[in-house]
């Protein structure tokens, strides 16, 4: 028996960052994204020697264990290792035997969720395998947790929502609660975003720790232009949800546009030169707004092109390097199967 599980990572379109605590405790926050054919996936293959073993094949990497209550959280298997430690101490309360192996379509620190959608995927494959009764609020809460609290891993709490439910979402964060409103946009509009929306990889990397941290400590310090900014990109996220559900598609570079100029207010190191050459670079091509995904500092910007002007825009960004990435919006988020 195998047993497999797919799931979906995603561009965040508005109110980045206010899922993150404190400021969604205090605040409430509103989120809005969407799936994209890029993906994680795990395999599971069920063993009989009693070890756990853990691959990379993508990276040639081997962690392997024997007759493991708990395993370090050490290394390149931090998330796998946090999945199996909770799912041994929840549900099985005993050593597993198995081959746990994973690879994501996009690096990490690259800005779409990779992390967090991994370990949805990890514990997807653990949910089919063991037949877990957990619905996808469960699962998305069980991922956050493992991440966020098992892991001490800083970040909010969007991606293990988008990855588990697929689509796109309208996310409201109160408190301790996550409500998810699936939308439903009509085809045309997602078929005119996949046309005119442009996913630039910049060739570098970020930790999202270190700027959600920075973005954390201005909200207890209870600095005024980044909880303001924040407060914009709540309503960022009602703009974009109006403009989907209505079909004002043409105005969605303009909302971006509006989120980005706040959310680099949010956090110093959320931009940089480059990236802002780049972002103004795109506008003169003909861009008419975008952002960076994710919680900035580098990875994957997406820009709002309207008619043919991908093309000059792409253009343009050849001179930094990077490269576009092909993708489309997909309205199923975790998946699940058993050969």
């Amino acid at each position: 028996m195998i047993v497999r599980s797919k799931t979906p990572l995603r561009l965040g379109l508005a109110g980045g960052g206010t899922d993150v605590s404190p400021y969604s405790d205090l605040y409430g926050g509103a989120i809005l994204n969407a799936t994209i054919s890029l993906y994680a996936y795990t395999t599971i293959e069920p063993t009989d020697d009693g070890q756990v073993e853990f691959l990379a094949p993508d990276k040639g990497l081997r962690e392997v264990y024997k007759d493991a209550m708990e395993v370090d959280t050490d290394g390149y298997f931090i998330l796998h290792k946090g999945v199996y430690n909770r799912i041994v101490k929840q549900f099985v309360h005993k050593p597993l035997s198995l081959r746990i192996s994973s690879f994501v379509d996009a690096p990490a620190g690259s800005g779409l969720g990779t992390s967090s959608t991994l370990v949805v995927s990890i514990l997807g494959a653990y949910v089919e395998w063991l037949k877990l009764p957990l619905g996808e609020y469960d699962i998305a809460r069980l991922a956050y947790e493992i991440e966020r609290v098992d892991l001490g891993l800083a970040g909010g709490k969007q991606d293990q929502y988008a990855a588990t439910f697929g689509g796109f979402n309208y996310m409201e964060f109160i408190g301790d609660n996550v409500i998810v409103n699936p939308l439903r946009v009509r085809q045309r509009y997602i078929d005119e975003l996949n046309h005119n929306l442009l996913l630039y990889y910049t060739d570098t990397s970020h930790v999202s720790a270190d700027i959600i941290r920075e973005q954390q400590q201005n909200v207890k310090q209870n600095r005024t232009s980044s909880i303001e900014s924040m407060h914009r990109l709540n309503e960022q996220a009602q703009q974009m949800k109006e403009a989907l559900l209505k079909g004002r598609v043409e105005s969605i570079g303009e909302i971006l546009n509006f989120g980005w100029q706040h959310k680099k207010q949010m956090a110093q190191s959320v931009s940089n030169p480059r990236i802002d050459a780049i972002y103004d670079a795109a506008l003169a091509a003909g861009a008419t707004g975008g952002k960076i995904s994710g919680a900035g500092g580098g990875g994957f910007m997406f820009f709002y092109c309207p008619g043919l002007t991908r093309f000059a825009v792409r253009q343009a960004l050849a001179a930094f390097g990077g490269e576009t990435k092909r993708y489309e919006f997909t309205s199923e988020g975790l998946m699940t199967w058993t050969v």
